[in-house]
């Protein structure tokens, strides 16, 4: 169940340009799977609605939080000046999660581009906890540049596989360039990016046969499933709208990605 509590800042540093690492103390993290986001509260009124922010990581006690997040705007801006011990409101979890155990015993791919690349921390996180010798995990992520955040983490959890748009490290191009490049195969795909990524991930996807779940990216305003402000065509009628609509707050972010029209 979500919910609005009071978090303490726990610690927060600059890991890349613009891009911040934000640790935060409350107990909804006990509550938090992959996939998952929380809306975070400005303090200043100008700025009234929550920014959704997904979540990085759940501290193994189940008592703190990690978001990483990019600047974008007046409200993640403000949140950047946040320092130990500074108090935020939060409201979560908020949307569904990845299904972790989809990747069980299977060769995983873990794909994620720009800012879609935090959720994939957890996610290898749960999967590698729950999984045995058989599971295999391949993390093909996507930069801009040779400032490639997170990388390091991931590869705790399996092989790390990099694409930059400047070919400054690993493949040149994006996370497709590098999957037929390194000939990698997988079973099941799970991912977060920007929408042409998401894009052919899909399609790449239903050409081999393979299940794959997708969490989409999208502007949110109050990210409780109230407004439709984020809404994607899908193949079922959604309960609420009664058309083939399904919000992105609440009924995603993640989908399989046959089920949506993207």
């Amino acid at each position: 169940m979500k919910r609005k509590v009071t978090s303490k800042v726990i610690s927060q540093k600059e890991i890349s340009p613009a891009i911040f690492d934000l640790w935060l103390e409350t107990d909804l993290a006990a509550e938090a799977r992959a996939g998952q986001f929380i809306g975070v509260f400005p303090k200043d009124k100008s700025t009234l609605l929550p920014r959704p922010i997904s979540i990085c990581k759940v501290r193994e006690d189940g008592k703190a939080l990690r978001i990483v997040y990019r600047i974008a705007g007046q409200g993640t801006r403000e949140f950047s000046g946040l320092r130990e011990g500074d108090e935020v409101q939060i409201m979560g979890p908020l949307g569904n999660g990845f299904p972790a155990e989809a990747g069980l015993g299977k060769k995983v791919f873990l794909m994620g581009g720009g800012i879609g690349i935090p959720p994939m921390v957890e996610l290898a996180k749960e999967i590698k906890k729950q999984s045995d010798d058989n599971t295999v995990i391949q993390s093909i992520m996507g930069y801009r540049d040779a400032d490639t955040f997170l990388s390091e983490e991931l590869g705790k959890y399996g092989e790390v596989f990099i694409a930059t748009e400047d070919g400054s490290v690993g493949t040149k191009g994006n996370v497709m360039t590098a999957i037929r490049e390194k000939g990698l195969e997988a079973e099941v795909i799970f991912a977060c990016g920007p929408m042409p990524m998401l894009r052919a991930i899909k399609s790449y996807a239903q050409e081999k046969g393979i299940p794959a779940y997708i969490s989409l990216e999208e502007h949110m305003a109050c990210g409780v499933g109230a407004c439709l402000g984020c809404v994607v065509k899908t193949r079922e009628v959604d309960h609420h709208s009664h058309v083939n609509n399904a919000r992105i707050c609440t009924d995603g972010p993640v989908f399989e990605a046959g089920d949506v029209e993207i």
